[in-house]
């Protein structure tokens, strides 16, 4: 009895945990935080980087399809490009901006089929 008090005390603890790519610094359980890692090749990276990564790898031809490992560098370099930038005047702005033309992306991005009665 006493393990399974414990195990559910683990799953309702919060940790901090830092994106690998943006620095962002989320609110997580120790289960979701070692879900991603286990997703991106053991770095934690938060939401929003992760559909940045997803995108990279659906955005690719079909055939140049590229690993979500080489997907999480390219993001991964861009970030590393974006940080090393002068800041922006207005951040939270342009953070509005750049959400607004990643969901028109993937809005506009063709899906890929995932069987043979995908439409």
């Amino acid at each position: 009895m006493a393990a399974a008090a414990k195990q559910k005390n683990n799953q309702n603890k919060i940790e901090f945990v830092e994106c690998g790519c943006c620095g962002l610094t989320e609110e997580c359980t120790p289960a979701y935080i070692a879900r991603v890692r286990e997703k991106f090749e053991g770095h934690w990276i938060c939401g929003l980087c992760s559909e940045a990564v997803k995108y990279e790898t659906t955005r690719s031809a079909p055939e140049n399809i590229i690993t979500t490992n080489e997907a999480l560098v390219r993001h991964m370099k861009f970030c590393k490009q974006f940080k090393s930038s002068t800041p922006p005047e207005n951040p939270a702005g342009n953070l509005i901006t750049a959400m607004k033309h990643l969901l028109l992306k993937s809005l506009d991005s063709p899906r890929k089929n995932k069987g043979p009665n995908a439409s």
